[in-house]
């Protein structure tokens, strides 16, 4: 009896995701992307790809065209001033979509200025919106909350986010990312949690290391560490104390993954 109890209560699960798959697959999607250096538009490019939605860049007037340090200096001089870039008009009318699939690159801890002016532009009230980010770092965590506080009337879901400097695996954790949170239909193996945190041996301080190593602004120091083996890899989740420009002691997380017979690589930061 409890055998039968179970597989009825496997199917009506099933019978729920496919609805809930084909539900969010009838509703009018978009991708709607600001993208700098290319690394934003792949990650449109396989969401369009994967669930057939229309897509838009934005595009600005007047681009961010230079090098990193003339980015900067010119989005301080614009947060000075008070003045957001100008977009150029969509080819799309962003209120006839259900579903906004919107990609930015991280700039500041949070999404680049263009994203702030399209706010600013279109009403995304009682849309779904699904973002998706790229990053040095991290970020991902920092601009869904100030999406959450810019769109009270959005459903703004959970997001996707990804180093630059990991463009290729791309392609798999976006299938991930869609199957899992049911924009597509397809299933995949559910990620075990982290085991509890615990003091790094030399092993794990090796491996944090060779992740961290070159990235071009110090991290900090790995005091305790979680682990996951996957069917694919093994992933550490460091806990990790720095202290900032203001000499202040900080706490972040620093999640690694190691692809099996790959090098370790540093995923993100969450601060």
């Amino acid at each position: 009896m409890k055998k039968i109890l179970l597989l009825a209560v496997s199917a009506l699960m099933s019978v729920f995701c496919v609805a809930q798959t084909k539900n969010v697959t009838k509703q009018k999607a978009l991708v709607l992307y600001y993208s700098q250096t290319g690394t934003t538009k792949a990650v449109a490019d396989e969401i369009r790809k994967r669930t057939g939605a229309d897509i838009q860049s934005i595009d600005l007037d007047k681009p961010y065209d230079g090098d990193f340090q003339a980015t900067i200096a010119r989005c301080q001089e614009e947060k000075s001033k008070g003045v957001l870039p100008t977009l150029k008009p969509f080819a799309v009318a962003v209120k006839n979509y259900d579903v906004i699939y919107l990609g930015y690159p991280i700039w500041f801890g949070t999404y680049a200025p263009p994203i702030e002016a399209l706010l600013k532009k279109e009403s995304f009230e009682g849309k779904t919106l699904v973002h998706f980010c790229t990053f040095g770092s991290g970020g991902l965590e920092e601009s869904v909350k100030a999406l959450k506080s810019s769109l009270p009337k959005a459903k703004v879901n959970s997001g996707y986010g990804v180093r630059t400097a990991r463009k290729n695996a791309i392609p798999v954790e976006v299938d991930r990312f869609l199957k899992e949170n049911g924009f597509v239909a397809g299933k995949v193996d559910a990620l075990p949690d982290y085991s509890a945190q615990k003091p790094v041996t030399e092993a794990e301080k090796t491996i944090f290391n060779t992740a961290c190593g070159d990235y071009q602004f110090p991290l900090g120091t790995p005091v305790t560490v979680g682990k996951r083996t996957t069917k694919n890899s093994t992933d550490y989740k460091y806990t990790v104390q720095s202290r900032g420009m203001d000499g202040k002691e900080s706490t972040s997380t620093i999640l690694v993954t190691v692809p099996n017979g790959g090098k370790a690589e540093f995923t993100r930061v969450i601060r």
